[in-house]
Parts: structure tokens; sequence; C-alpha cells
């Protein structure tokens, strides 16, 4: 028998997959490819399976959520497979840092305190820990271990969340809005500047939005998720009764093609 057929003797699940990226990363017979892989080169794929896992349960997507999983936990045994091949960590001490993590954040679940906490105690506690094990790795200034790869408006959030936490921010929402009027009017004489000054200018007045947002309990990543979702939706409408006429976007002018919009928006309203 060849050996390859070797992975049929390893008990199906979760070991199977250990065993199949061992496999393709194996110097003698695995995969070029995969051999050729390392952290950095990985990263950029994890980051995307994460995402089509997020879209799928936006859309409901039920059916295809069981395989997006699976994608995004492959990743996770890639990462795992290299580190062992570094000799850093492995899947299985992977598993356990979390479950110790988990079983360490959740006394009320698994220690004394079990059943003693509402929600909104656990929330604070929760932040006590992660800012505690922050010092420990020698992060002690607040907006120290916000992930550098997370998505702009998010990493915006959760450094405004940390600053809220020492008490830089405001109380309410109107100095925000003022705030705002403000950056707009400097994204306007920066236009007149340099580029570069635009695009300074331009992401205050985003930072802004996202601290809005925040205050008024909206996920800034979910809001423009939302709205991507609907300009898809409404163009497509739009081309759909261009063809209707014989026509394609490329053919129609931009006041055709706005009306149509404004046609599709006020259908949606009903």
């Amino acid at each position: 028998m060849d050996t390859s057929d070797a992975i049929f003797d390893v008990p199906e699940g979760f070991e199977r997959l250990i065993e199949v990226m061992r496999r393709l990363r194996a110097p003698d017979g695995g995969c070029p490819w995969d051999i050729e892989q390392d952290f950095g080169t990985i990263a950029p794929y994890t980051i995307e399976e994460a995402y089509e896992v997020a879209d799928a349960i936006q859309r409901e997507a039920w059916g295809e959520l069981e395989g997006e999983l699976g994608d995004l936990l492959l990743q996770v045994i890639y990462h795992g497979q290299m580190g062992a091949e570094a000799g850093h960590f492995d899947v299985h001490s992977i598993a356990r840092r979390i479950t110790e993590k988990m079983i360490a954040r959740h006394p009320h679940v698994f220690g004394a305190e079990r059943g003693q906490k509402s929600t909104e105690q656990q929330t604070r506690d929760w932040e006590i820990a992660k800012a505690s094990e922050r010092a420990k790795g020698g992060e002690t200034r607040t907006l120290d271990g916000v992930a550098l790869g997370l998505p702009a408006l998010l990493r915006a959030l959760k450094l405004q969340k940390r600053l809220a936490r020492v008490g830089f921010d405001w109380g309410e929402t109107g100095p925000v809005l003022d705030k705002l009027v403000e950056e707009i009017s400097e994204l306007q004489e920066a236009r007149g500047v340099s580029q570069d000054e635009t695009e300074a200018e331009f992401g205050d007045i985003l930072f802004v939005l996202v601290n809005l947002a925040r205050h008024w309990g909206i996920d800034p990543e979910a809001a423009l998720r939302r709205t991507n979702a609907k300009v898809e939706c409404r163009f497509a409408a739009i081309e759909d009764r261009l063809a209707d006429k014989g026509q394609t976007p490329e053919g129609a002018t931009l006041d055709e093609m706005d009306a149509l919009w404004n046609a599709v928006k006020a259908a949606e309203k009903g």
C-alpha cells in the first residue's frame, strides 16, 4: 500500500486533519506549495477565511457556514504545524493555552465565584484580566497590544474603547458631532495644500465617525458592510432595468443611472 494511504488509518476528525497538514508540510513527499509557506504568507489567508465565516453568518447561509468554519480551522492547524516545526508550539499546546485562559477568566463558572456575577461585572472583570495579562507581557501603556493587523475601522474602535476606560472620552455625542463638523472643515482646507494633508484629514474624519458610532452603539464595520450590500443590491437592480431597455451601464448616462437609483430606492421603501 502507498504510504499516502496511511492517512486513512488515523481516526476521522481533528486528529486526521492534523495528520493531513503534517503530510502536506513533509519535506519528503509533501505539497511543494504548502512546504514553501511560512507564518507571514499564510496570515492573509487566515484573515480572509475569518471574513468568509463572518460573511456566511451575516447572510445566514448556514449550509455554507460549516465549510467556512472548516477552512478557518485549517488555518489554525496550519499555524500549529509551522509552530511545531520551528519548536515554538503545536496544535495541542494552542488548545491547552486557550483552555487554561478560558478557565482562568471564568471563575464564576469554573471556580469559587460560581454563579455570583452579572454580565456587566463579568465584562469588567474580563477587561481587568486582559489588562493584567498585557502588563505581565510588558505592555504597560494604555494602547499597547491593539493588533496592528486589524481592519482600520475595527482598530480605531478598539483604541477608542481603551481610551474611554481611562476617561479620555466625551460623555455625550454633542461634542463628537461638533468635532465632526470641525474635521470636515479641515478636510476642505487641506484639499488646497497637498494629497498627504488631505489623506490625514480624511483619516481624522473616519476616526471621529467611529467615535460617533461607538457612542450610538453602532458597529462601524457592520454598518459599512450593510451599506456595501445595499449598494450591490441597488446597482444590480439598475443593471436589470437597463437590460430591460437593451442598455448597459457603460452605455447609459449618469443622469439615467441616478434616476434609476432613486427609483430603486423609492421601491425599497414601498
